[in-house]
């Protein structure tokens, strides 16, 4: 099509209504939701959430005054009544047609509208469904299932000409339609695919430890731009809690990449004047070394600017942070009290990792936090369902961070404590500056060594620097010119004899 009947018909598409889906989520996946007056498909196996995301669609239209019409050949009135109730909804001013008998089909003063669909011919449940649908003059219909009429049909040719049938006569009525299948006949019914105008697929996972997973993946939408994926989600009470693929292409925000300083002078002075907002920074180290630590010292530094951080723990509870924070002098309480921190403790086996990026999301453009500490990688690998993508989602996360301007500080733990240490995981690649934090030993004891061995954004030292925890925060002392081998795991010391105590004789 060219010249100005393509022109029309481009200015007919856009015109098109959009009708919510009554999914935040699922509106934000779609560009704004369905197209109006279109037959839709939500396909995925029982207890993946269709008919909650399909009573979210209909109160959806309730709550913006429309007709809307849920007709059942697989559930009872009682039965989604109680489904509204669990999630704290009124299904008021939704008419629910069903096809099956309930328990009380033989109280005589009950009003005869309910029938057994595998009594009757498919044609006649079609028809039945025509009739409601006319008496009610609903702009939003949700048809539930179409398993009932692919056992009605007994073929896939009368199967699809029913489904046609019924699309005809629904796009005659000016109505959105959502037809749900719990694909308990047929694994890849295509035929249906061919037919909607989108098709929505919702997943289950389980995992061989913790929580189930759900996500779900747009497989086809006519004439509208989606953002392609799986997307994880959750049911909670209020309906299903969806959380779009975070792309960071997406989002971006005017920033200063000014320096943002740890309130320690000498830390500092090792970065060349600190870490600049919009990076990210990567202590590594072994376990106890002192990584939290210093992460725990931008936060409070920034709350002390008047600032927002937030300290996501995947390995610690909050009573061992906050201990931590008393033993070194770190007024960490006030500044969780008053908000300018928040610290949230995440649980890997039940958290999805698309769950997780939302979560930082709401930190960062809700609560404007400028800070973010991910506390640790090791458990954040753990709470992935396939670890093959961690490295894509964590790339997706820090460049999202980074294009809010936000400095992001990630802590990895290596395996071992003393001499050679490794980890599972190489992302110091993606990491803009790298701290390296290793155990050594003096004149019989354990010391610590902090050293900057990577910073894309400017200048800094190159030495390594001992540094001690102690009752007034973290204190860093003079290079370690005296020792050699300290990060390979075997340091050597080359200075002048030691005493027990610690000094140069």
């Amino acid at each position: 099509m060219t010249g100005p009947s393509k022109a029309a018909a481009d200015s007919d598409l856009k015109d098109l209504p959009r009708v919510s889906t009554g999914s935040d989520g699922l509106d934000d996946i779609l560009g704004g939701g369905f197209d109006a007056n279109r037959m839709y498909l939500y396909e995925g196996r029982p207890g993946t959430g269709k008919t909650t995301i399909a009573l979210q669609f209909l109160l959806r239209g309730v709550r913006d005054g429309e007709r809307v019409l849920y007709i059942s050949l697989s559930e009872t009135k009682r039965e989604l009544t109680v489904v509204g109730q669990r999630h704290g909804w009124s299904l008021e001013g939704v008419d629910i047609f069903e096809l099956v008998p309930p328990e009380t089909t033989l109280d005589p003063e009950r009003e005869l509208t309910v029938f057994h669909p595998a009594e009757m011919e498919l044609n006649e449940t079609t028809n039945l469904v025509f009739k409601e649908v006319e008496r009610i003059n609903p702009t939003r219909v949700v048809l539930d299932s179409l398993s009932e009429l692919r056992l009605l049909a007994q073929n896939p040719l009368r199967y699809r000409r029913q489904v046609l049938a019924l699309k005809h006569f629904f796009t005659t009525r000016n109505c959105t339609v959502v037809l749900l299948d719990d694909l308990s006949s047929s694994q890849d019914d295509l035929q249906l695919h061919s037919i909607a105008h989108g098709v929505v697929m919702l997943e289950q996972l389980a995992l061989d430890y913790g929580a189930e997973r759900r996500r779900l993946r747009v497989i086809k939408m006519r004439g509208i731009k989606f953002r392609g994926g799986f997307h994880d989600f959750i049911i909670d009470r209020g309906g299903l809690k969806i959380f779009p693929r975070l792309v960071a292409a997406e989002h971006h925000r005017s920033f200063l990449g000014e320096f943002t300083t740890s309130g320690n002078t000498e830390l500092d002075q090792l970065l060349g004047g600190g870490l600049e907002r919009g990076t990210n920074a990567l202590l590594i180290g072994a376990a106890g070394v002192g990584k939290s630590s210093v992460a725990l010292t931008y936060a409070i530094s920034a709350a002390q600017r008047g600032e927002h951080a937030v300290f996501f723990a995947f390995d610690e509870g909050r009573g061992t942070v906050e201990a931590r924070a008393r033993t070194l002098g770190l007024g960490l309480e006030q500044h969780l009290e008053s908000g300018k921190i928040r610290f949230q403790q995440i649980d890997p086996a039940e958290l999805s990792p698309g769950e997780f990026a939302a979560n930082v999301r709401a930190s960062v453009e809700r609560d404007n936090a400028r800070i973010v500490i991910i506390d640790s990688l090791n458990g954040y690998l753990n709470a992935m369902p396939d670890e093959r993508f961690l490295i894509l989602q964590m790339h997706e996360l820090l460049s999202y961070l980074a294009q809010q301007g936000v400095l992001t500080i990630l802590i990895l733990a290596q395996h071992g404590l003393v001499g050679p240490t490794d980890t599972n995981l190489d992302i110091s690649y993606l990491s803009d500056a790298v701290l390296m934090l290793r155990y050594f030993e003096l004149g019989g004891t354990v010391r610590r060594a902090l050293s900057v061995v990577k910073k894309r954004s400017g200048n800094h030292e190159h030495t390594i620097r001992e540094f001690r925890l102690t009752h007034s925060g973290i204190k860093l002392g003079p290079p370690l010119k005296d020792f050699s081998g300290i990060f390979t795991g075997t340091p050597r010391y080359t200075g002048p004899a030691v005493s027990s105590e610690g000094t140069a004789e």
